[in-house]
């Protein structure tokens, strides 16, 4: 059978997208970047580029959730910064989602291969930022200071970008709060989990409100996704992030390049 016939016979792409999500899901709780490989699942099976995208964001949605739990001590240190964070990830995760939707499906794909480079890029150095921050931590002592307009103002930036694509924008949000004040690393990851979470939230809800999430895609995705998660939590001690983030980001750099070079097919 031909490839392409293959591909969008219903029990192949029912396998495909199901995989993808449980792929997804797995490497997302470890290393983080299942976007890498729901969205162009979902892109190669058919939809259209802004229906894409916004399935993967719901479908990938939940797994980022459940983490908030394990962080109830690390933002009980920061609850004055909880509030401002969340009002602004809802504002720009909002204005992102709302934007995509009014964009034309052409232009979205002519601005698929940037942000497939703009996501493995900040992916890539996600690595030596967090010991970078972590080093910095270690050897400072005086008493923690945060810039809250800056920070506010670059996480409205950030969180517009989670609403519109989304890609690598954790890496982008801890750095953004290491650079305005937040000393730990630990609190550095609890803000940055709810900022993404808020963000992708409130753009799934726009998703939905506009009818843009393909749901007879996306309900099994979502059941993957959670299934790759939890598989990944609990083996995350056999499979270290020091080989699958590599992996993660080489894939994430051909996606790049395929699409600059590919993107007249869709």
């Amino acid at each position: 059978m031909h490839a392409s016939l293959l591909l969008h016979s219903p029990g192949w792409r029912f396998a495909l997208l199901a995989f993808a999500g449980f792929l997804g899901g797995f490497v997302n709780s470890i290393a983080g970047g299942g976007g890498f490989i729901a969205f162009p699942s979902l892109l190669k099976s058919g939809l259209l580029p802004i229906q894409a995208n916004a399935t993967t964001t719901v479908a990938l949605w939940p797994g980022q959730f459940t983490s908030i739990a394990g962080y109830r001590e690390e933002l009980r240190r920061h609850l004055r910064l909880v509030i401002p964070v969340i009002s602004v990830a809802a504002i720009g995760g909002c204005a992102g989602a709302w934007t995509l939707l009014h964009n034309s499906q052409q232009s979205f794909l002519r601005l698929v291969p940037y942000l497939f480079l703009l996501g493995s890029t900040a992916f890539a150095f996600s690595g030596p930022v967090s010991r970078a921050v972590r080093r910095r931590n270690e050897q400072r002592h005086d008493k923690e200071h945060v810039l809250l307009i800056p920070l506010l103002i670059s996480l409205l930036a950030i969180c517009f970008y989670i609403g519109y694509f989304g890609a690598g924008a954790g890496l982008l949000t801890m750095t953004a709060l290491a650079f305005c004040g937040v000393e730990r690393i630990a609190e550095i990851n609890s803000l940055k989990v709810v900022t993404t979470t808020v963000a992708n939230f409130v753009a799934c809800v726009t998703f939905i409100i506009h009818a843009a999430v393909v749901w007879h895609d996306c309900w099994y995705m979502m059941i993957a996704c959670a299934i790759g998660g939890y598989t990944g939590a609990r083996n995350s001690r056999r499979v270290s992030d020091k080989v699958l983030r590599p992996i993660i980001i080489v894939f994430g750099f051909s996606l790049a390049i395929y699409f600059f070079t590919h993107r007249h097919i869709f």
